[in-house]
């Protein structure tokens, strides 16, 4: 287990084969890892039915802790690169390898898959849109361009694995914060075009007064990242 695909998944039952199945045909050199985060239907059989190894959370803990449940079981087990990507299939596994490209030559530590670099015709709303350019402006003012800073399609090297192990990494909403604690860290980090689709369940992060709960708590953890990543440096 030396390449490996990780997809958190929380109550994803309905839709879990399907992306398993395009997973197998898009990447079939790599193992693939399923973080069942409590979910309450078939979630894991499903995931377990299809090959994968299937780690369960006794109740739901959050996407960024799903991930890192993922991270620390793949350094356990010497992981060298490791895609992480979503279980709703907004993501297409056939730009897997266009990730891993950068990772594997040893050209960059941190790829993210951009939509908006020319492939496909992803939209977003005016408001998404309003808050992604928010974020990309506060992480270049810290010299990092990326024209995606909340996509969860990414490939990582054993570097970025061991820093998100770490308690900085958030149990929630991982987006801008841990991109700029990799950049501080001197980490490399790039993108390249991936094609997304929209999600087919709505997500509970873009309704009522949610939102407003992401941009402040990102903007405290952005200052929070800044401040601890400077501190190490010194």
């Amino acid at each position: 287990m030396r390449r490996v695909i990780l997809i958190p998944a929380y109550d994803e039952g309905a839709r879990l084969a399907t992306v398993l199945n395009r997973v197998r045909e898009a990447a079939p050199d790599f193992d693939v890892i399923v973080v069942d985060d409590g979910s309450r239907d078939d979630t894991a059989d499903v995931a377990a039915a299809a090959g994968a190894r299937v780690l369960r959370h006794p109740f739901n803990l959050g996407y960024g802790a799903a991930l890192q449940t993922g991270y620390k079981y793949a350094s356990r087990r010497g992981v060298e690169i490791l895609v992480q990507m979503d279980a709703d299939g907004q993501h297409d596994p056939a730009d897997i390898h266009t990730l891993t490209g950068p990772v594997e030559d040893g050209s960059l530590d941190l790829v993210v898959g951009s939509r908006f670099l020319g492939v496909g015709d992803y939209q977003m709303s005016a408001m998404r849109n309003a808050g992604r350019a928010l974020f990309q402006s506060i992480v270049r003012c810290f010299g990092l361009r990326i024209t995606d800073p909340t996509s969860g399609f990414q490939a990582m090297n054993r570097s970025v694995i061991e820093l998100y192990m770490g308690d900085a990494f958030p149990t929630d909403y991982p987006d801008v914060d841990v991109l700029l604690i990799a950049h501080r860290r001197g980490l490399r980090i790039g993108e390249r075009p991936v094609r997304m689709s929209e999600s087919v369940r709505a997500s509970t992060l873009h309704s009522g007064l949610a939102p407003l709960y992401y941009v402040y708590k990102m903007m405290l953890s952005v200052w929070a990242a800044s401040a601890r990543s400077t501190g190490t440096s010194k």
